[in-house]
């Protein structure tokens, strides 16, 4: 398992990419964790978004939101550098 975890919930906008396989292939030493729900339906409903270590990380696009995950992943390991 990863120093960094990022949990996705199975219903959000941001399942269209394969969220799983680009953020593991580029940060070996991140954990991708796919769950049914993870109870922000109210966020989940609106915008695609992730967990990066517990911090709720979101976009308006699956796109940019894959953006915004790429850069709290590089905070987050920034810390163990």
């Amino acid at each position: 398992m990863g120093v960094v975890i990022v949990e996705v919930c199975d219903g959000n906008a941001i399942t269209t990419l394969d969220i799983e396989g680009i953020i593991e292939s580029e940060f070996p030493e991140v954990a991708v964790l796919m769950n049914e729900c993870l109870s922000f339906c109210g966020l989940c409903r609106v915008k695609p978004y992730a967990l990066v270590n517990n911090r709720r990380i979101f976009g308006h696009t699956p796109d940019e939101c894959l953006d915004n995950i790429r850069q709290a992943i590089k905070e987050e390991l920034a810390v163990y550098q």
